[in-house]
C-alpha cells in the first residue's frame, strides 16, 4: 500500500536527480538564478508525481477523474481564508477541470474538504450533475467535511477507507452552527417559561444577535436539509421503493445538532453504513485503493512543497486550477 514516506522518497529522488543534472550543465554561478531553477524543478516535480497518480486512477477505472483537495490541515487550523473552503470561485476551477473530458465516461470526484458555503455547494452540485448525467461517485480519502459532505451525498455512491470520514451536515452561518444558535434559543425560551428570573442571564446571550440572525440561521438549515434530501432521492436511493423514508433518516442523521453534539464531529465508514448512505469500502479493490492512497499523500507532501497553496482542482488530462494565498 502506498504511504506518504513512500510518496516522499519517490518525490525526493526525481527531484535530486534533476538537480543533478541541473548543476552538471549550469553554467551560471548566480545564487538567485541558482534558487530559482531549484524552486521550479521542486513545483515541477511534485505536480508531475500528483498528476502522473491521477491520470493512472483514470486509466484503472475508464472513468474521469477530478480532484479537489484543500490544504486546509496544513495551515493554521484558525485561518478564515476563504479560499480553503468551498465557495463560489470553486466553480472556475470545475469548469476548467471539466472542459475536455469525456462526459459519457463519469465522473470519480476525489475529495478533501473542510465544508464552506451551502449556496455555492449548490450550484457546484447542479453543474456536475448537468455534465456527467449525475454519474457520480465521490471518494473521500481523508475528510469531506459539512458541506464536502453535501457534495458526497449528491453522488450515486461514496467511496471511503478506515481513514475517511464525513461530518455533519448542520451548516454554519457566520462561524458558528445554525442549529446550535436555534437549539440555544430554544433552551432560553423554555428555561424564562419555567424561571422568570433567569430572563437576565439570557438576555446578555440573545442580545448579541443582530436582527433577523435567528431567521437566517433557519433558513441555512432547511436549504441543506431539502438540498440532501433532493440529492439523495434523485441519485443515490432514486430506484428504492422505500426512498422517502430512507433518506428522511439519512438526513435526520447527519443534520441534527442534538445528534452529532459537535459541528466537527467525524462520520467514519461503518457510522455512514449505519446512517444508511450507500458506501464503498476502498480496501475492496487493492489497487483503486494503493491508487487514492497515492494520490492522497501527493497532495499533502505538495502542501508542503508548496507552502502558499491553499488548493488544487485538478484533472486526469493534467488540466490544473491552484488558488494559493495565505492560511
Amino acid at each position: 500500500m502506498a504511504n506518504f514516506t513512500k510518496i516522499q522518497s519517490q518525490y525526493d529522488n526525481d527531484c535530486n536527480n534533476l538537480i543533478s543534472a541541473f548543476f552538471a550543465t549550469n553554467k551560471n554561478s548566480d545564487p538567485n538564478y541558482i534558487n530559482q531553477e531549484i524552486n521550479k524543478i521542486r513545483a515541477t516535480t511534485i505536480s508531475k508525481l500528483r498528476t502522473t497518480y491521477v491520470s493512472e486512477l483514470s486509466k484503472y477505472t475508464g472513468r474521469n477523474t477530478i480532484v479537489y483537495y484543500s490544504t486546509f490541515l496544513q495551515g493554521n487550523m484558525m485561518s478564515t481564508n476563504p479560499e480553503l473552503m468551498i465557495n463560489d470561485n470553486d466553480m472556475n476551477g470545475l469548469m476548467n477541470a471539466v472542459s475536455g473530458l469525456d462526459k459519457k465516461k463519469g465522473l470519480d470526484l476525489i475529495l478533501h474538504t473542510p465544508g464552506g458555503i451551502t449556496t455555492a455547494t449548490e450550484a457546484i452540485v447542479k453543474y456536475l450533475r448537468k455534465c456527467f448525467n449525475s454519474d457520480i461517485r465521490v471518494i473521500v480519502p481523508h475528510l469531506a467535511m459539512s458541506a464536502g459532505t453535501m457534495i458526497a451525498c449528491s453522488a450515486k455512491e461514496i467511496i471511503m477507507g478506515k481513514e475517511s470520514s464525513l461530518g455533519p451536515i448542520d451548516p454554519q452561518y457566520r462561524n458558528v452552527p445554525a442549529e446550535g444558535v436555534i437549539d440555544e434559543f430554544n433552551r432560553a425560551v423554555k428555561e424564562i417559561q419555567a424561571a422568570p428570573q433567569k430572563a437576565l442571564v439570557w438576555k446578555e446571550i440573545i442580545s448579541q444577535y443582530r436582527p433577523t440572525f435567528l431567521g437566517e440561521c433557519q433558513y441555512a438549515i432547511d436549504l441543506s436539509r431539502n438540498l440532501v434530501t433532493e440529492w439523495l432521492s434523485t441519485c443515490m436511493f432514486k430506484s428504492n421503493k422505500k426512498r422517502e423514508a430512507k433518506v428522511g433518516c439519512i438526513v435526520n442523521g447527519l443534520a441534527s445538532h442534538s445528534s452529532s453534539k459537535m459541528h466537527d464531529k467525524h462520520y467514519d465508514f461503518e457510522d455512514c453504513k449505519k446512517i444508511g448512505l450507500k458506501v464503498i469500502a476502498l480496501e475492496k479493490d487493492s489497487n483503486l485503493q494503493d491508487l487514492v492512497l497515492s494520490i492522497h499523500h501527493s497532495y499533502v507532501l505538495s502542501s508542503y512543497v508548496l507552502p502558499g497553496t491553499l488548493k488544487y482542482i485538478e484533472n486526469n488530462n493534467v488540466q490544473t486550477f491552484v488558488i494559493s494565498g495565505n492560511k
